[in-house]
């Protein structure tokens, strides 16, 4: 399985990816966002020394309980950043021969505006949480070469979709993925540049959350790499009783654990330094290599 952007050709099985999350922004559900573009370049070096293949960077915070900000402010937010982002990795080495290296650039967002602006500066990865709801991010990916990230959701983002029910939610991503991945593919994508997302957290129950982890070994079946985003989400928070997302670091690595197990190749974290400790571990006993005990 072959994973291509406009820089990279990553080929699978391999150790899993870690992409390490920056958010620019002032109210981040899990409090690590600011609106300084030095402290956000420092931020994300540190991921990268830690071990990040990946920099997923946002300017908007996903939660619900905020109206969204306005296009050019959000483009005013992360210009800056995606123009400096060399700067993040200057003097500092690769964990290991295995680290993406330099680290590939995921930008977060859901509006073709913004992605519009965005990707030409040297995106390297479109992490659409909208669903893909029209075909104009995929587009924009395929014009300027870059990944493109599908994420089953229902209804625009920003706006909360607890009610929502799945008469089988392992049968509604398989319907959803397979209709999607063709509308991409309509739109220029090619099916080497698509990465797809379950969507933890997003319009799904506490039960469906937990059955996509029992089962997500159903979705190897597109052949695409899984990203599995599950760093301190409100599931976490309801089986562990944690209401405060900083606390749920120990319940995130047992999700990458068992994400792994279950064949996803891509994890987006905030602990990137306990992220990658447990991949490279887990990886070395799952996947040992000649001469490797």
């Amino acid at each position: 399985m072959l994973l291509k952007t406009q820089r990279y050709q990553i080929r699978f099985p391999r150790r899993p990816l870690v992409m390490g999350i920056v958010n620019i922004n002032d109210d981040s559900f899990s409090g690590d966002g600011n609106l300084d573009v030095d402290r956000a370049i420092a931020h994300a070096g540190a991921l990268i020394k830690a071990g990040a293949d990946i920099i997923d960077v946002g300017g908007e915070s996903a939660r619900t309980n905020r109206s969204p900000i306005p296009v050019a402010d959000e483009i005013c937010r992360l210009t800056p950043f995606v123009k400096r982002f060399a700067e993040c990795h200057e003097r500092i080495e690769p964990v290991d021969k295995e680290q993406v290296f330099p680290p590939m650039l995921s930008l977060n967002s859901w509006r073709a505006p913004i992605v519009r602006a965005l990707v030409p500066l040297g995106i390297d990865i479109v992490n659409d949480i909208g669903g893909l709801a029209s075909d104009e991010n995929a587009a924009a990916a395929a014009e300027f070469g870059a990944a493109l990230v599908i994420m089953h959701s229902v209804g625009q983002p920003k706006v909360p979709h607890l009610h929502v029910q799945y008469p089988d939610i392992m049968r509604t991503l398989a319907d959803f993925f397979a209709r999607k991945m063709a509308e991409a593919g309509k739109a220029g994508v090619s099916h080497e540049a698509i990465i797809i997302d379950p969507g933890i957290d997003f319009a799904k129950q506490r039960a469906d959350n937990l059955r996509i982890f029992r089962e997500l070994d159903q979705l190897t079946r597109f052949e695409r790499p899984i990203l599995l985003p599950v760093s301190r989400k409100t599931v976490i928070g309801e089986v562990l009783n944690l209401p405060d997302p900083k606390d749920r670091d120990p319940g995130t690595i047992a999700c990458v654990v068992a994400g792994m197990q279950a064949g996803a190749s891509i994890f987006r974290v905030h602990n990137v330094n306990a992220a990658s400790l447990t991949v490279r571990t887990i990886w070395s006993v799952l996947a040992p290599r000649s001469g490797e005990r």
